[in-house]
């Protein structure tokens, strides 16, 4: 006769004291979890600026939207401040990674910027200046970002980028994808170079600078996105800057994103900008 041996089976008191014990450790770590997910969000909350800077025939907008699974809080972010010149900046941003690092490191990034633009208003400089910064500290990270200088007098914006993604620009003749030379994102290699392109805001439009949440996600490709904003914009340019803002931000509904996204609006009317 075969004799199969067989596992006794705990009692079901013993069975639910498991369980329950279980349960309390998966409870625990979604609590951590949600506490992480809150102090990033409240930290790159207090980051963005509560408003932006303008001047007569130059409307400004931004935007900001978290990633839709509410968990990978990422680190896209703007920024507009006056120069001591008397010009104005604009930048706008995407930490690498999703956590409350990249929030706080996206803090260090905002920051390092108004800082050096302080000593220096060419946008290459400021970013060349920044990226040294941030490798001193150390980081693991890395940022992209395009960093803008408007100077009312001359009707001038002259921009750098250091791996961000195109911005659009839309006016009566249409809207382009600016594919500007550009350098690697921020705290990558030391002493990195960034080209500076110049462009006279001499005609109405608007100059739109997106994060790739924006334009890219699981059911868009980043041409595609890029392509889809251009034709908003195009049609779009003339439309008051906050308009154009929310429409813009809603082309990220389209792509089925994860991550987050921000768009930032300079809509010119030509000058005078003073």
């Amino acid at each position: 006769m075969n004799r199969h041996r067989t596992t006794p089976t705990p009692p079901p008191e013993e069975l639910l004291r498991l369980l329950g014990r279980l349960t309390g450790r998966v409870m625990e770590g979604i609590k951590l979890q949600q506490a992480r997910v809150a102090l990033a969000v409240e930290l790159q909350r207090h980051m963005l600026p509560p408003e932006l800077p303008g001047l007569p025939g130059l409307q400004t907008a931004a935007r900001y939207v978290p990633a839709q699974t509410g968990l990978d809080i990422g680190g896209d972010w703007y920024d507009g401040f006056a120069l001591p010149d008397g010009s104005l900046a604009f930048a706008i941003g995407d930490v690498q990674g999703h956590d409350v690092e990249a929030a706080a490191f996206m803090g260090q990034v905002r920051t390092g910027l108004r800082a050096v633009a302080g000593a220096t208003t060419d946008p290459g400089e400021v970013l060349g200046r920044a990226n040294n910064l941030l490798l001193s500290m150390s980081s693991d990270l890395m940022a992209t970002c395009t960093f803008l200088r408007f100077d009312p007098a001359s009707g001038e914006l002259a921009d750098s980028r250091a791996g961000h993604v195109p911005a659009v620009w839309g006016t009566a003749d249409g809207a382009e994808i600016l594919h500007d030379a550009g350098g690697l994102p921020l705290g990558v290699l030391p002493d990195e170079q960034y080209p500076v392109t110049h462009r006279r805001l001499a005609h109405r439009g608007a100059f739109v600078l997106i994060t790739d949440g924006v334009v890219e996600g699981p059911t868009f490709p980043l041409e595609q996105g890029l392509a889809r904003v251009a034709e908003l914009v195009g049609a779009r340019y003339h439309a008051d800057a906050e308009h154009l803002a929310s429409e813009v931000i809603a082309v990220a509904d389209l792509t089925g994103h994860r991550d987050d996204a921000a768009v930032l609006v300079l809509r010119h009317d030509g000058g005078p900008y003073t």
